[in-house]
């Protein structure tokens, strides 16, 4: 079995990822007992996705690893955050989504459109793949839920309700960065070899 290295520590990414492509041995950078810090310079999801997986597969001697950058883009804020959603503010989960509902204070449901992006790269030194997936709602008037993280407790879906609100495995199975990998396992064997 292929080993594969995943640039990030968060064990929900790793087991959705492992969960994917079982075809792999998913090792994270803190199992292989190194840390590497890639920054997110560039100006679109894939090109930091992909510049993060080159970057750490050069590092690691042209070992087989897996990156992703994320984030939301607000219609009515013209796709704000968008590629700096990590970066936009410094504060915990809570802070910033309070401060995102400050911004769409008064703004109607129909203007309050999101789209949740996940560029998914692999690389084997130079190689390198990359697939994209995306997962649209509308941004809540208020924090709700209780389940996830990050944007959950306002990302709301066409049913009423937040990712927050509803189980972690149907979420999942919905989730921008699941469909990303899925079109990327497609494309694997072409960066294997």
């Amino acid at each position: 079995m292929l080993e594969l290295i995943m640039a990030s520590s968060n064990p929900g990414k790793i087991k959705e990822v492992q969960d994917i492509l079982t075809q792999y041995h998913v090792i994270s950078l803190a199992e292989l007992g190194t840390h590497i810090e890639i920054e997110e310079n560039q100006a679109t999801f894939e090109e930091n996705a992909l510049k993060k997986a080159r970057e750490i597969s050069k590092q690691l001697n042209g070992k087989l690893c897996l990156a992703d950058d994320s984030g939301i883009e607000i219609e009515y804020l013209h796709g704000f955050p968008g590629v700096q959603t990590k970066r936009w503010y410094v504060g915990s989960d809570r802070e910033r989504n309070l401060e995102i509902l400050k911004k769409l204070a008064g703004v109607p449901k129909e203007k309050r459109k999101v789209k949740f992006i996940a560029a998914v790269s692999m690389a084997k030194g130079d190689k390198a793949i990359c697939c994209v997936g995306t997962m649209e709602g509308y941004i809540a008037t208020e924090a709700r839920g209780s389940n996830g993280f990050g944007f959950d407790e306002i990302f709301e879906l066409e049913n009423g309700k937040t990712l927050a609100e509803i189980a972690p495995e149907e979420k999942n199975r919905m989730s921008s960065r699941r469909i990303a990998i899925e079109k990327l396992k497609k494309l694997c064997p072409k960066i294997e070899s």
